[in-house]
């Protein structure tokens, strides 16, 4: 793990937001484990099965709601990491996405003003902020110009978060490696919940990410909440890979059968919804802001990263695969 300089303590109480999300689930039970008793996680009504000592039930659109709960906890802190990014969903239903995107954040704004004391906010963004048509490598100051109704809902809840709370600290992230309390919101989720039954899954050679385990963005989010450190910040991984990629190191770590993973250009991928290409993202300022790079490269190990289209179809004796092996060290952290 990153060396990170003694961390302090959250001020307390801790809202986390959207934990029906890897980031979100995986931020609540590292600050549950830190802080029992003084920290809640709240999702929408429609996860109802995600329940638990901690977690509370409510819809960020209900306004009363959230500021009911504002008062009854009275809130020192906020990790936001609310939203809907199911690409699909979004593009077939803008107005539903600009709700919880937008109008989501501004009901979250409204709460943490109605506090009496001052409220510690970290702000979660995401990477397709960008359409990725160049290069990638980007960074804050380059212009946004998302190509899905979800990214420019994001890009939307960003202006709000800088313009109303100018203290609050937004990180761009981009896929975070964790667990799903459903077992296929994640992007390991998905594309191992495929091979397991044994599916073909598709994924793009051109849409390339810049992941990071869940692992090293808690350890992120917690300096964060406890530092004066307002503004932007690119938040990605140190290893571009593409979607293919993932689907690759997936299926071999996991022990899967190579056959079932195809890979095609995004291009192929039809209108709807539309795909990002090139989105990685160059955190140097995050770097230079800490003194240090606070993320493992995802996965650690660099005998999981493919070399080329077809590496995961070759046998290897040195690497044993199986769900045992990647949930240890794909979704977890190995250096821990």
């Amino acid at each position: 793990m990153p060396q990170y300089p003694p961390l302090t303590e959250v001020e307390l109480p801790l809202l986390v937001t959207g934990i029906a999300g890897v980031a979100g689930l995986n931020a609540f039970k590292y600050y549950r484990a830190k802080y029992p008793g003084q920290v809640i996680g709240i999702r929408r009504d429609e996860y109802w099965p995600l329940s638990g000592e901690g977690i509370e039930g409510c819809d960020i659109l209900n306004k009363a709601k959230l500021q009911t709960l504002f008062k009854q906890y009275q809130f020192r802190s906020v990790l936001s990491g609310l939203g809907t990014c199911r690409l699909k969903s979004c593009e077939l239903d803008p107005e539903m996405a600009q709700r919880i995107n937008v109008e989501g954040i501004q009901n979250l704004l409204d709460a943490i003003d109605s506090m009496p004391h001052p409220v510690r906010l970290v702000h979660l963004s995401i990477d397709l902020v960008f359409s990725g048509a160049g290069t990638g490598e980007y960074s804050e100051e380059d212009t946004t110009d998302p190509v899905t109704v979800y990214g420019k809902t994001m890009v939307q809840a960003e202006g709000i978060v800088a313009e109303r709370f100018g203290d609050a600290t937004i990180l761009r992230i981009s896929l975070p490696m964790g667990i799903s309390f459903s077992g296929h919101a994640g992007a390991i989720d998905w594309i191992q919940s495929r091979f397991k039954k044994n599916k073909l899954a598709t994924l793009y050679y051109d849409e390339i990410r810049t992941p990071q385990y869940t692992d090293c963005l808690n350890k992120l989010t917690h300096w964060m909440l406890t530092h004066d450190q307002p503004g932007l910040f690119h938040a990605g991984g140190p290893r571009p890979l593409s979607l293919y990629q993932i689907a690759q190191i997936i299926n071999r770590v996991g022990g899967y059968n190579p056959d079932n993973l195809q890979g095609c250009p995004r291009i192929d991928a039809g209108p709807i919804p539309p795909r990002a290409g090139n989105v990685s993202l160059n955190s140097q300022k995050l770097i230079d802001t800490l003194g240090f790079t606070p993320f493992d490269p995802w996965p650690l190990n660099e005998q999981y990263v493919p070399t080329d289209r077809n590496w995961h179809q070759r046998v290897d004796t040195t690497i044993k695969g199986s769900p045992e092996l990647l949930k240890a060290v794909l979704y977890k952290n190995p250096s821990e």
